[in-house]
């Protein structure tokens, strides 16, 4: 395969982050230089690292979430094991070694043993839940780690149905509004399941989830907003916990159903996040929490621009409205003058992942080359790849990396395998970049995106 200019650019980028590092680091950026498909070696070197804490059950196969500690299997999309299982079937899918395949399935058979042992404790939400496993499953069949896993994925969104709790409101799963654990994210699950396999049932039960939210709304500043729970009324207004990511299943919804006061409802929603953003010389960003976050900014997915831009985006696609493009390009804006990846901030700290690092402003620079290119968004790319790499640990073992998961625990420093906090997204990331850089269609979207 030929050497593109933006291949280039991307391997010069990464050879100057890495002056002055040493010699095991600067072997593999030899290597790295060299190979015809550098993102999927890199991946397969977090695949090798999250292997080396493999365990073998009677049901299959797990992976801790952190080595150092066995017994932090979970069942969670979000640190646990289907963000691992999902990794290894994009990898077998994206280079066609038999071993991830084969871990890939072994993984999806403990998750429906464990599942079921542990029944109604599991959950139902998107990155926590039955949702996640469902999605898990999915992914598996769409790879061609076996077709078995469409009937498992359809097991697991009947139970998540059957766990529904309706009131004259709607339906919901716990007080839980979010994208995270609550009735958005299975919302998204539901509308993105009942597309593919043409359920009526699984797209009025998203319906009913839609009305719930609405419900629950709070009028704020003109507009809607949403806590992340009854139980937790603080503001968190971005994507994971709050208004963001409410407003954008409804829009979501508003997509499939046509009922027009879910479009409403996600046009409230944005608003009040317009009311309440902070614009800065064409950019924009929201703040992080109530109660003394306001001049706090995150970046990434959870409580920065990554996420909410998601927003914006299906915003764009539910009206056609190119004034909701221009939002992403200030909230793009902000991320180009934060100083990021390089530089820290109060809500940029050393951390690398998926949820709330460089990975995920990486990940969001893939997703506008494929849908809304920019030449700035390009550029960032390159500057994550390379800050990426140049802080992995990289030994005879594999690649990981060792991050502070939260801002307020910065001591609190492991090398994780999950998916939004660890090697499994990490890998993900570089399996992402070895699919733009050759033209080809991401096969497994999550549904909580727009970008496919």
């Amino acid at each position: 395969m030929s050497t593109t200019r933006r291949e280039f650019l991307s391997r010069a980028a990464l050879a100057a982050a890495m002056a002055g590092v040493g010699p095991g680091i600067a072997s593999a950026m030899s290597a790295f230089a060299q190979s015809t498909r550098p993102y999927l070696d890199l991946a397969t070197r977090c695949a090798l690292w999250i292997d080396q804490s493999s365990q073998r059950h009677e049901s299959g196969m797990a992976w801790p979430a952190d080595p150092l500690k066995p017994n932090t299997i979970g069942l969670d999309l979000y640190n646990g094991m289907p963000g691992v299982v999902s990794f290894f079937a994009n990898l077998y899918h994206a280079g066609g070694d038999a071993r991830w395949r084969e871990r890939a399935q072994q993984g999806g058979t403990y998750l429906v043993a464990e599942s079921a042992r542990r029944g109604a404790a599991v959950g139902g939400g998107l990155y926590t839940g039955l949702a996640g496993l469902a999605t898990t499953y999915r992914t598996l069949e769409v790879t061609g780690v076996g077709p078995q896993w469409s009937g498992q994925a359809r097991r697991a969104a009947k139970e998540l149905a059957a766990m529904a709790k309706t009131t004259p409101d709607g339906a919901e799963w716990s007080d839980s509004n979010d994208i995270i654990s609550g009735t958005a994210g299975i919302g998204v699950f539901l509308v993105d399941a009942a597309s593919a396999w043409k359920d009526n049932s699984l797209a009025d039960l998203s319906v009913q989830a839609g009305r719930r939210l609405l419900k629950n709304a709070q009028a704020a500043e003109g507009g809607l907003m949403w806590f992340p729970s009854a139980s937790l009324p603080r503001n968190y207004p971005n994507f994971s916990h709050g208004t963001a990511g409410v407003a954008y299943f409804l829009a979501t919804l508003y997509q499939h159903s046509k009922d027009r006061a879910f479009l409403e409802g996600a046009l409230a929603g944005a608003r009040y996040l317009d009311a309440v953003a902070t614009k800065r010389d064409g950019a924009r960003a929201i703040f992080h929490v109530s109660g003394g976050g306001e001049d706090r900014f995150y970046l990434s997915w959870c409580h920065g621009p990554v996420g909410t831009a998601r927003l914006y985006h299906r915003l764009q696609q539910a009206t056609g409205d190119s004034k909701w493009g221009q939002l992403v390009d200030e909230l793009t804006a902000w991320l180009i003058t934060s100083g990021a990846p390089e530089q820290a901030s109060a809500g940029y700290w050393n951390n690398i992942s998926q949820c709330c690092g460089g990975v995920g402003i990486g990940q969001y620079c893939i997703d506008l080359a494929r849908h809304h290119p920019t030449p700035t968004a390009a550029t960032l790319r390159e500057r994550v790849v390379a800050v990426t790499r140049s802080k992995a640990t990289d030994d005879a073992a594999g690649l990981r990396w060792v991050q502070a998961e939260n801002r307020s625990q910065p001591e609190n420093l492991v090398a994780q395998t999950g998916f939004m906090q660890g090697a499994a997204g990490v890998g993900t990331f570089f399996l992402q970049l070895d699919a733009l850089s050759r033209g080809v269609k991401w096969p497994t979207p999550l549904p909580d995106t727009p970008w496919v």
